[in-house]
């Protein structure tokens, strides 16, 4: 069971790899359109759990907003620091919604190696780099609902 899991997770961030700026259409252009930083908690034995808060930069202004989710892949807990570009934004009004995430990384204490890949169906791409702090190691897919406060 525990290895069918497992494949199912190699399987989802692939799925999601595959969905997030693999053609050339949906490559990022060389300037991002805003920036993001985002604190959260991720949570996992298999299937896994996340929340927390953000702001996203775009055009000179703040824009407060949540996170949380779900999704398959990982064990362990930890809290995540994560900055990064967002492309293929338009207007603040693209920014909520559902969000395909591929993730991997590993956190140890406070040693902690990662990245986070989010697209959603308005086509805007979030690529950061994560912090993690914890017991954590996370390969896998989820599904992340972000919603302006």
């Amino acid at each position: 069971m525990l290895r069918t899991a497992a494949m199912l997770a190699v399987l989802s961030l692939a799925a999601c790899g595959g969905s997030l700026g693999q053609s050339t259409s949906n490559q990022p252009p060389s300037t991002p359109d805003g920036t993001v930083t985002m604190h959260m908690f991720q949570g996992a034995l298999v299937a896994s759990g996340s929340g927390g808060d953000g702001t996203l930069n775009f055009r000179g202004r703040s824009y407060p907003f949540s996170i949380k989710g779900g999704g398959i892949g990982g064990i362990g807990a930890s809290t995540i620091d994560a900055t990064g570009e967002v492309y293929h934004l338009n207007s603040v009004a693209q920014f909520p919604g559902s969000y395909a995430e591929g993730r991997v990384g590993f956190a140890i204490g406070d040693t902690s190696a990662g990245n986070l890949w989010l697209q959603n169906d308005a086509g805007v791409v979030m690529r950061l780099k994560a912090e993690r702090s914890g017991l954590m190691l996370s390969l896998g897919g989820d599904v992340m609902v972000v919603s302006m406060k």
